[in-house]
């Protein structure tokens, strides 16, 4: 990884609408009371610092790492719907990013996360470790296979469920386009039960929402889900960033 050269000429980077984004204290979400800022936020001008960021090359990344199907098995395959989630990653103008870093993480097909403060009674897949990475290429596309992740409970009430979900990280070309986010899949009922993704007013959810894509589903093997990101902007993909090992 190298450090994108400071004495490019770099333009700033368009500020995330906060108006569409939800507020940090959201009582219904318990923990964001400890952690919300109570003061207005301050957004300073950009500089070299902000809009510029780490270089990713392909060839620093392993052959299985976009594989979550494989790049954890060990003589066996993980069990659960095998899925593929594929998209674009676009600036705040409609234009791709290239080279992006997207990593993404998530719980097994029971529910349960590879970490050592999950606890869940769900069993860890010998053959799922639950992670993976990949840099978008000239046109902005990402790809990668996995396991559907499984609903499982949390401690935000009695009976609280989060719906599957993956987290996500993506690295831009300037570190103001940092994004921490999740997704969550088309058609889930749980959704709207979860106090997490319920920050969000609906029209914003809905873009963390993967819709399915059957017309790349692979025969026989695995169904294919269609997310988009956009990075900073107006129309920014939501930050949606939790604190802890499993969330």
């Amino acid at each position: 990884m190298a450090i994108a050269d400071p004495g490019t000429s770099f333009g700033e980077f368009v500020e995330r609408d906060h108006r569409n984004h939800p507020p940090a204290l959201t009582p219904g979400y318990r923990t964001s009371v400890l952690r919300a800022p109570r003061n207005a936020l301050i957004a300073p001008r950009n500089t070299i610092s902000e809009k510029t960021g780490p270089v990713f090359e392909a060839g620093e990344l392993g052959d299985l790492d976009n594989d979550l199907i494989l790049n954890f098995a060990k003589g066996g395959l993980p069990i659960g719907e095998r899925i593929i989630v594929h998209g674009y990653v676009r600036d705040e103008f409609g234009n791709p990013v290239t080279g992006a870093l997207v990593e993404a993480w998530q719980a097994n097909a029971g529910g349960r996360y590879r970490h050592k403060k999950d606890q869940y009674l769900a069993p860890i897949d010998p053959n799922f470790g639950g992670s993976g990475r990949m840099i978008t290429d000239a046109g902005g596309y990402y790809y990668f296979r996995t396991i559907k992740p499984g609903p499982y409970p949390w401690f935000n009430n009695t009976n609280a469920w989060r719906p599957a979900h993956i987290h996500f990280a993506i690295s831009g070309s300037g570190w103001a386009q940092r994004l921490v986010t999740q997704l969550y899949f088309d058609g889930d009922p749980m959704i709207e039960r979860c106090p997490i993704a319920n920050t969000a007013p609906r029209d914003v959810l809905n873009t963390l929402i993967a819709q399915e894509d059957p017309a790349n589903n692979v025969p026989f093997d695995a169904r294919t889900f269609r997310w988009d990101i956009t990075l900073r902007g107006r129309r920014a993909t939501y930050f949606n960033n939790v604190d802890g090992a499993k969330r």
